[in-house]
């Protein structure tokens, strides 16, 4: 075992252990290069976990070995790591949650050997809304992200068809998730219900790709929206997280012309981004999430929805045909958040000194 490594960072001292030790076998990637990863990365992820509860994945031994999650704050934590304290009904006691608020804490959390993050949807000032609505599109083999992508141009007409927008990032396993930032006043019993019920309706005109029953013996080389993710109790993997599989993927943003490039040349390697591919993507691309954090929208009623799906069934019309004549919601993107793209291209330097 080797001597652990004093740094600073930010003015706090941390003691980083076992850089050397190989926590992806198949890739040789060390510790070392997961704690510099985030360290690179930190600028545009750090706002995406600020304030929200967060749940680490931790696998000490690999990504080939046994992992666990952790909710509670270790109690050996430096007294500068902040958490935010949440009831748990199921558990009947109140859970620390880790605040990765800051470039220190997220290097102390990586020196755990936490591959991946699963922050809340929602902030933990108020826990009770969810600052967002997730689409989680997961395929059944031998459907892969291709597939994944088809359905994801489908979720994004319908969002289109309210006027709203939404951004796709890869899961950084099989998958695709779709983002729909709300940032105004909602209930997770709304934003469920408004999920499954559009997973349904995707199901229901697409029966022969999409799937909303959770069984897995109904997903065979389908995609299964999962619509329960929009829940208080769980948590989906954080834009920018590695995540641990034979390789070290990340769960990218992408833009919406990445996924229709994937799906028109079928070619699920256009959606795979390792670390240098993500921050050489932020050098140049700047923060394709960024407007999630604080883009303002309201949910639509689930009766509109219900609307919707009641028209397509009188005149033969879906909600995502009619969007087809809407323009996309990228273009909707307004000058401020454009010109904020044009500045972001400079998030993350190209050069920094590894720890």
């Amino acid at each position: 075992m080797s001597a652990p490594t004093i740094v600073e960072v930010q003015g706090r001292k941390l003691s980083l252990t076992n850089l050397d030790k190989v926590l992806y076998p198949a890739a040789g990637f060390t510790k070392g290069q997961v704690v510099d990863y985030y360290v690179r990365i930190a600028p545009v992820l750090v706002p995406h976990l600020a304030g929200r509860p967060l749940t680490m994945k931790r696998y000490p031994g690999g990504v080939d070995q046994e992992y666990f999650f952790e909710k509670n704050a270790p109690m050996h934590r430096p007294d500068w790591v902040k958490t935010a304290p949440v009831w748990s009904e199921s558990n009947k006691r109140t859970i620390n949650f880790l605040l990765a608020n800051d470039l220190p804490t997220l290097v102390w959390i990586a020196n755990l050997a936490s591959i991946e993050l699963h922050p809340s949807l929602s902030l933990a000032t108020d826990i009770a809304t969810p600052t967002m609505i997730v689409f989680d599109l997961d395929p059944g083999p031998p459907a892969n992200i291709v597939q994944c992508a088809q359905v994801g141009l489908w979720v994004r007409k319908v969002f289109d068809h309210f006027e709203l927008q939404s951004f796709p990032k890869t899961s950084g396993s099989k998958g695709l998730q779709i983002y729909v930032p709300l940032n105004t006043k909602t209930t997770y019993e709304q934003t469920k219900s408004f999920a499954h019920a559009l997973a349904r309706l995707l199901e229901h005109e697409h029966p022969e790709l999409v799937v909303s029953d959770m069984k897995k013996a109904v997903r065979t080389n389908k995609v299964f929206v999962d619509w329960s993710q929009n829940d208080q109790h769980k948590t989906t993997i954080s834009v920018y997280s590695l995540r641990a599989r034979e390789h070290p993927t990340v769960s990218t943003p992408v833009t919406w012309e990445e996924v229709e490039q994937a799906l028109k040349k079928k070619d699920a390697g256009r959606l795979v981004f390792e670390p240098k591919d993500v921050l050489a993507r932020v050098e140049k691309m700047g923060d394709l999430f960024e407007p999630v954090q604080k883009l303002k929208q309201k949910l639509p009623q689930l009766a509109g929805l219900a609307a919707g799906s009641e028209k397509e069934e009188d005149e033969g019309i879906s909600i995502a045909a009619q969007a087809e004549a809407r323009p996309s919601a990228e273009k909707k993107t307004s000058t401020k958040t454009k010109k904020a793209t044009k500045t972001r291209g400079k998030s993350v330097p190209a050069k920094r000194r590894k720890l």
